[in-house]
């Protein structure tokens, strides 16, 4: 029933998000959830919740509903619901979603779990490296941003709220959020994962201001 259940969620991810902007589409959705189990290795989880939380944590992102965080639970909630998935399974992956974004890093952690941890690492390495960078300046691109603006410097100290509502260059995103990420990995081996990551994104932005300065 595990894997039937796991067959039925990815057809319905792939369906869901059959348009979707290419940095949150099927194949974000699909590394997270390699990544995820790939990490679940080494953690005593249950890797139901983690694979469902991996396929849904994205199936209506609130960046792309008028920034409505409730909308991504409760689609996954009738999804698992309309599965006869077990309550006490629905309800955790209903917990991870909600509180797996970013959001500015200034959240207050309310909920806390091992299959969190493990999703949340699995999609903070999608935000990182090579993918991390293509992903930034293809949601950069979707939102018209500028790439770069010498005048316009990184805040770290934006609200949730500036940090959801903002049109500043996608260079700015490195130092509000990707940058940050090694530091924030909850697991041993999503902290190893992201050292490689972290150090490509640097070597690029040398190399971006290299090629800036002519």
């Amino acid at each position: 029933m595990h894997q039937t259940l796991i067959n039925t969620t990815v057809e319905f991810v792939k369906a869901t998000l059959a348009n979707a902007e290419g940095g949150h589409d099927w194949w974000h959705i699909y590394r997270v959830w390699q990544a995820a189990k790939q990490i679940a290795k080494g953690e005593k989880a249950d890797n139901l919740v983690v694979e469902l939380s991996a396929l849904l944590h994205d199936i209506a992102d609130s960046k792309f509903n008028g920034g409505d965080e409730a909308i991504g639970p409760a689609k996954a909630k009738a999804f698992l619901e309309s599965q006869n998935a077990d309550a006490d399974t629905i309800k955790h992956v209903v917990q991870i979603i909600a509180n797996i974004s970013f959001k500015g890093g200034k959240e207050k952690v309310v909920f806390k779990s091992l299959e969190l941890d493990i999703v949340q690492d699995a999609d903070r390495l999608d935000a990182i490296g090579a993918i991390g960078i293509a992903r930034a300046f293809n949601y950069g691109g979707y939102k018209n941003r500028p790439l770069y603006d010498p005048n316009n410097l990184p805040n770290l100290d934006k609200t949730k709220e500036q940090y959801k509502h903002n049109n500043d260059p996608t260079i700015n995103h490195f130092y509000e959020k990707l940058l940050l990420l090694k530091d924030r990995m909850n697991t041993q081996t999503g902290k190893q994962l992201a050292q490689e990551r972290h150090q490509f994104m640097e070597q690029y932005l040398a190399q971006f201001y290299k090629e800036w300065k002519g």
